[in-house]
């Protein structure tokens, strides 16, 4: 790939996102169905505020698995109803993975509202792509115009949770355009990236054409600020940081863990914060990143050596992410924090034969990790990616890599990664679909 073309694709998959990506893209598809009928009706003020919606959300099984008990921006509440009511009464689409950006009191104070009238309906929809929602609003006509038929619309999402596809309204199609999965059979530019490549570019690169990734310090480190700060989650940040002298020694590793999940506790818990992402999710960006962004901040590393770091560790995710696919049932943090032991790697003065090492070394360690959806609790596997990360980091730097005689491990990385691409998602489908079974039958 072009350098202009690793750009476009970083931009692409590194941006900020407000909550949990799951909830967001059904906020993100209601709020689009919302502005669709308020563009085709007579609608004044803040009629999203009093409006008598009704709200059906049909979405893919991994959706619905990543949104049952996250906490959403800024309600005190978990779950996809309560997001969906969100996008409902005060969700901007052009604001992308920050739709609920524009959050207000009276807006949360309805949506609860919407929710308990139990105006919101989830269902699972039957479908072939693991990420995937169709929002369908439809609102009383005496609240926005003198209709026979109450206007209704819908949107829908799929494989890029801020990729809508189609849109309706009154049952007639306003646009309809390819999926991801469509514009990556058909082609476009052409995916040839690998980790020489990756490296290459990390190291060579105008500064100035990659200074832009200093945005993730400014994101990421916020949110952990903010969960060491406040009393999110299980708090798993903030016990690691207060035990530092007796449990987990001062020392960097305990220094990234406590950091990477105390962000990791906020953002779960709800925190009005966003995260910068990585490929669709806050918690990939939180734990590809703060790693980087610890060693840097204690050992005083400069922000062009940081932001080469921080390059190479978001693009080894978004280059594994490109063989599992968004959602699976392989949990995210085994991708980021595999990202984040390159960065760590780099930031030592690794070679490009040590950052294979690292990205061999965690496939043979935490490959597997399940994905039991998004809540509070996924701050303690970010912390469990991290001490891994850098383990395989220090381990890489001594030249130690697991062998090609261990498991799914290759000589050749890319063959490494290929594996742990096919382990999570086609592998692991079954196990995917007795998580959800398991989640829902509780």
């Amino acid at each position: 790939m072009k350098e202009a073309d690793i750009i476009s694709l970083i931009r692409q998959e590194v941006k900020p996102a407000l909550g949990c990506t799951e909830p967001i893209a059904v906020a993100l598809a209601v709020a689009k169905a919302v502005e669709i009928i308020s563009e085709n009706c007579p609608c004044k003020g803040d009629w999203r505020l009093c409006a008598d919606f009704r709200l059906d959300i049909a979405v893919s099984g991994n959706i619905l698995k990543n949104g049952m008990g996250v906490g959403i921006p800024g309600t005190g509440m978990v779950g996809l109803p309560v997001a969906a009511a969100l996008g409902a009464v005060c969700g901007e689409s052009a604001r992308g993975l920050e739709v609920l950006g524009g959050l207000t009191p009276e807006a949360v104070s309805r949506a609860k509202q919407l929710v308990a009238d139990g105006r919101v309906h989830i269902q699972v929809a039957q479908t072939e792509h693991l990420l995937y929602v169709k929002a369908t609003v439809t609102v009383n006509g005496k609240a926005v115009a003198s209709a026979e038929v109450d206007p209704h619309a819908y949107a829908v999402i799929e494989d890029d949770h801020d990729r809508i596809v189609e849109t309706s309204f009154a049952d007639k199609i306003l646009m309809s355009s390819e999926s991801a999965a469509a514009v990556k059979e058909q082609g476009g530019v052409a995916y040839d990236l690998n980790v020489k490549a990756i490296y290459d570019f990390s190291c060579k690169a105008p500064y100035e054409d990659i200074a832009f990734i200093l945005e993730d310090r400014k994101y990421n480190y916020a949110l952990a600020m903010e969960g060491l700060l406040g009393d999110y989650g299980l708090q798993v940040g903030k016990a690691i940081r207060e035990n530092q002298r007796e449990v987990f020694g001062d020392d960097f590793m305990s220094y990234a863990m406590g950091l990477t999940a105390a962000a990791s506790d906020a953002r779960m818990a709800g925190c009005t914060l966003p995260a910068m992402s990585n490929s669709g999710s806050g918690n990939q960006g939180i734990t590809v990143s703060m790693p980087v962004i610890a060693y840097a901040m204690k050992y005083k590393v400069d922000d062009e050596k940081l932001a080469r770091a921080l390059i190479l560790s978001n693009l080894v995710a978004i280059h594994i992410k490109h063989y599992l696919g968004k959602l699976s049932a392989l949990c995210g943090c085994v991708v980021a924090s595999t990202g984040s032991a390159c960065g760590i790697v780099y930031l030592q003065g690794g070679s490009y034969d040590q950052v294979c090492y690292a990205i061999k070394n965690m496939a043979g360690n935490i490959t597997g990790m399940v994905c039991d959806g998004a809540k509070v609790g996924c701050a303690m596997k970010v912390a469990s990616g991290v001490s891994c990360a850098v383990q395989s980091a220090v381990l890489a730097l001594r030249g130690t890599c697991i062998p090609s005689t261990d498991g799914i491990i290759e000589d050749d990385v890319e063959k490494t990664i290929r594996n742990i691409g096919a382990i999570g998602s086609s592998g692991m489908m079954a196990t995917d679909r007795m998580i959800l079974d398991i989640m829902l039958c509780k």
